[in-house]
């Protein structure tokens, strides 16, 4: 039979991916998702039977999309995010779930910093009045020496904590795992989440969203923040309620948002976000730098191609190693 992969994600439609190549040297069929989107559960019910390998974006995998994978031998995920991934039902099925860590943590991070500075020097305001024939300076904040306040410590939040220093930024953090040696040695200070939200002129959010974070932004929390205070969210939709959080850009209870996650994605036509002139909103792009796909790609094409062989792919870089012992 031959060795069937499927890249789900619709950038390769129109993105020339020359790392493809190398599937097809090692006699693999390539099959790519030809919408402008994600595939749903249903549309990925019906492609995925025959198919030995996916390089996976945001489409569910459970226990119904599972059960049509009748061929299926490894999930390599292009990201690292898995929150649309039934780890439970894939290693039930001995299905490895393989993930691109360690690709695309700077790309995200340089997003993030992207939103807070350009949010911090009201860039879009400023684009809007030039171009409507107006010409006036307001006042706005600094990033320069002010606070940052980081919700997750991992390979994005490192990365961020490290561009801010760069701007003598004071860098809180909190993390469910705190490494405070890390912290200590790189001058961020670990606080507990009440007391980053209180002292932060800017908070970034880069946990991963598990049922302990789901909405852990929400409106007790949004009250606690600065009212001249920016949240920027490139980690998963569902860790804020979207709800408070649009009630306070609306009461200006914080200063501003940039997000590039939402609850639903793509962001519904009718959703408040749009309208409201001090939210930056982006497409779910944060980690997708031309450097960064690169990289994702080759490690997701590593793992497919060590499951194909044989052998066994990195063993840090999968979520159930056990389904190969």
């Amino acid at each position: 039979m031959s060795f069937k992969v499927l890249v789900t994600i619709p950038w390769f439609k129109k993105r020339p991916a020359p790392e493809l190549e190398r599937l097809r040297e090692h006699g693999c069929d390539i099959l790519i998702n030809q919408q402008e989107r994600a595939y749903n559960e249903a549309e990925l019910v019906d492609v995925i039977p025959g198919i030995s390998a996916t390089i996976a974006g945001s489409e569910p995998y459970n226990e119904k999309t599972l059960a049509a994978a009748d061929q299926l031998k490894v999930i390599a995920r292009v990201g690292v995010g898995y929150d649309m991934i039934d780890i439970e039902a894939a290693t039930r099925r001995n299905v490895p779930v393989a993930m691109a860590f360690g690709t695309n943590h700077e790309a995200v991070a340089d997003h993030a910093f992207a939103l807070l500075a350009t949010l911090c020097n009201q860039l879009p305001t400023y684009q809007q009045e030039i171009k409507g024939g107006r010409w006036g300076v307001r006042f706005h904040h600094s990033l320069w020496q002010g606070t940052v306040g980081i919700i997750g410590l991992g390979r994005i939040g490192r990365a961020l904590a490290r561009r801010c220093s760069g701007f003598e930024m004071r860098v809180l953090a909190n993390d469910i795992a705190p490494d405070v040696d890390y912290a200590a040695a790189n001058g961020i200070e670990m606080v507990d989440l009440d007391t980053l939200l209180e002292e932060s002129d800017f908070v970034s959010i880069n946990a991963p969203h598990t049922p302990l974070t789901d909405k852990m932004i929400n409106a007790e929390r949004l009250a606690l923040m600065k009212p001249g205070a920016y949240l920027v969210n490139t980690a998963r939709g569902g860790l804020v309620d979207e709800g408070a959080l649009i009630e306070a850009l609306r009461t200006h209870q914080i200063a501003g948002a940039g997000l590039d996650v939402m609850a639903i994605e793509p962001l519904p036509d009718g959703s408040p976000l749009r309208e409201l002139d001090n939210v930056l909103l982006t497409p779910h792009c944060a980690g997708v730098s031309d450097k960064a796909v690169s990289l994702m790609l080759d490690r997701c094409i590593d793992s497919v191609l060590a499951i194909k062989d044989g052998r066994k792919p990195e063993r840090e870089l999968l979520l159930n190693p056990e389904v190969l012992d």
